[in-house]
C-alpha cells in the first residue's frame, strides 16, 4: 500500500460518513449511553482543530489519527446494537448533512495539554526544589 493511500479520497469520504453516523448516534434517543459517550469522544477528537499529538511530531503525529479514529469508530460499532448502527449508517449515506463545529472539543484537548504541562512543571519544580 502506498503511504498516501490511507488518506485517499475514498477513505476520507468513508471516514466523513462514519463521523456523521457517530453524530446521528449521539443525537438519537434510542442509542445506549456507552455508544453515545464513545461517539461524542471520537467526534470531539476528530473535529477538534488541536491534535492530542501534533502532526509535526514524526510518526506519532500521524499514528494517533491512524489508530485512534478507527479504533474509536470500531468501539462505537461494537457497542451499538446492529440494527441501530445500520439505520444510522443508511441515513448518513443518504444525507447531505454536515457535522457541526465542536469548539468545546478543542477546548477539551487544550485543557488536557495544559494539565499535562502543569503536571510536568510541578514535577520539575519538585525535582529542582528537592535538590
Amino acid at each position: 500500500m502506498k503511504p498516501g493511500a490511507l488518506f485517499g479520497a475514498a477513505n476520507r469520504a468513508r471516514l466523513a460518513v462514519h463521523l456523521l453516523v457517530l453524530w446521528k448516534l449521539f443525537k438519537h434517543p434510542d442509542t445506549p449511553r456507552a455508544p453515545k459517550l464513545v461517539a461524542i469522544a471520537v467526534l470531539a477528537y476528530a473535529l477538534s482543530p488541536i491534535d492530542l499529538i501534533p502532526d509535526f511530531i514524526p510518526v506519532l503525529g500521524l499514528l494517533d489519527d491512524l489508530l485512534l479514529l478507527p479504533l474509536g469508530i470500531a468501539l462505537a460499532v461494537k457497542l451499538t446494537p446492529e440494527a441501530l448502527w445500520q439505520a444510522r449508517l443508511r441515513e448518513a449515506e443518504a444525507s447531505p448533512e454536515r457535522l457541526p463545529k465542536m469548539l468545546w472539543g478543542a477546548a477539551l484537548i487544550a485543557l488536557s495539554w495544559l494539565l499535562c504541562a502543569g503536571a510536568f512543571g510541578g514535577w520539575l519544580w519538585h525535582l529542582w526544589g528537592a535538590a
